[in-house]
């Protein structure tokens, strides 16, 4: 066997490893209102981050719209804590928003994990 065939077997398992972390998801998540219009999040993610070159590094809040209301940067992999949970404070959220959707980034499929559609709690 020739060493081309080998190495395009080698470069197949290593993509493969690198996609097989899958797209990260939101499993769960908390609102909670911190003052007039202003939220705080605690969002659970799931991602088999496997080190820096893939790992789940960011959620945001979407209003109903579309439009970005906050996102949280997450800074390093979380290889041995699966899953987490990271909060995003001072989010401010329009007048007459009842919910939002919170979406998961990861740095090799970017978006496209699961959602989470969360009601925002009346008091």
């Amino acid at each position: 066997m020739g060493i081309l065939p080998v190495l395009a077997g080698l470069m197949a398992l290593i993509g493969a490893g690198s996609a097989a972390a899958g797209e990260a998801d939101i499993v769960d998540a908390k609102a909670t209102r911190t003052g007039e219009g202003v939220w705080r999040f605690d969002v659970t993610v799931s991602h088999a981050d496997e080190g820096w070159e893939h790992y789940a590094d960011r959620f945001d809040i979407i209003a109903p719209d579309g439009i970005v209301l906050g996102e949280r940067i997450l800074l390093h992999p979380h290889v041995t804590e699966q899953p987490f949970t990271r909060s995003l404070t001072g989010v401010q959220i329009p007048e007459g928003v009842t919910f939002v959707e919170i979406r998961a980034n990861d740095k090799v499929h970017g978006l496209g994990g699961k959602t989470l559609k969360l009601d925002l709690p009346h008091d």
